[in-house]
């Protein structure tokens, strides 16, 4: 065995969710459905822990997520569905079979090869589309995201950088032409957030061009605004004023000295 100290720390974590599962009260009471939006949580606990840089907390994080893990597996037994030891196999199986090139006699000796054999075999396993793989309820960046690199594992995507963004030009063009600076109504707001929807796609499609990931860039500027903002409103409170009370003026002098400030990690 590589790992006989992983395999001992597993083996004592499965341990307790057996434990747990028969002693504890709430452990007893919980399903699959109860566990979901809990899942969701830890996932967003984790993915802070990673963007602000703090292993020990990533550490801790991602063992919340073993848990849960763990605890579907337990679940899954119970009904005699699956159990750890089939999710383990499966995961074991699909990584080898996904990468003939490395327990195979396939080639690819490039990033884009090996994604584009990862879409190939996923086909050839029975889904009816490159984009069936896409999760429904993903943030609408993030799904965004993948529809456009599983397009491009199947070959259909741009060739140059320059023609996406002039592909985002005439989409910003033609929203400003058409809706910027009037009155809509209500068809053509829903015609406007179309339009909008097609700009933010074709942006969403030059950032991943140029290897930046929409969602990690819109949230760092979601954490340097909040940072500023709550700048803004202490040092309005210690002049002895609330926002509402001060002009733009003097909201503006606070705002710039908070972007000169480096005290906010983004």
């Amino acid at each position: 065995m590589r790992y006989p100290k992983a395999a001992e720390a597993f083996d004592r974590l499965l341990c307790i969710m057996d434990d747990l599962r028969e002693k504890c009260p709430w452990d007893k009471k919980q399903t699959m459905d109860t566990l979901r939006h809990l899942t969701i949580e830890e996932t967003y606990e984790l993915s802070d822990a990673i963007l602000e840089g703090d292993q020990m907390e990533v550490k801790k994080e991602i063992g919340d997520l073993f848990l849960h893990l763990v605890f579907y597996s337990k679940i899954g037994s119970e009904s005699q569905a699956f159990d750890v030891k089939d999710v383990l196999d499966s995961i074991a199986e699909k990584l080898i079979s996904r990468h003939p090139h490395i327990y195979g006699d396939a080639k690819a000796d490039t990033e884009e090869e090996v994604k584009a054999n990862w879409e190939a075999l996923k086909l050839k396993e029975g889904n009816e589309s490159v984009l069936s793989g896409v999760p429904g309820s993903l943030p609408a960046l993030v799904k965004a995201m993948r529809i456009q690199e599983k397009a491009r594992g199947a070959g259909f995507d741009w060739e140059e950088k320059e023609q996406v963004w002039a592909k985002v030009e005439e989409e910003l063009g033609e929203f400003k032409e058409v809706f910027v600076g009037k009155e809509l109504s209500s068809r053509q707001k829903e015609e406007a957030e179309g339009e909008l929807g097609d700009l933010i796609f074709s942006l969403v499609n030059f950032a991943r061009f140029i290897d930046i990931n929409p969602e990690t860039a819109v949230e760092r500027t979601n954490r340097k605004f909040i940072y500023r903002f709550q700048y803004l409103e202490k040092k309005a409170k210690e002049a002895g004023k609330s926002l509402s009370e001060m002009t733009l003026a003097e909201m503006d002098v606070y705002w710039e000295e908070a972007k000169k400030s480096n005290a906010v990690k983004v």
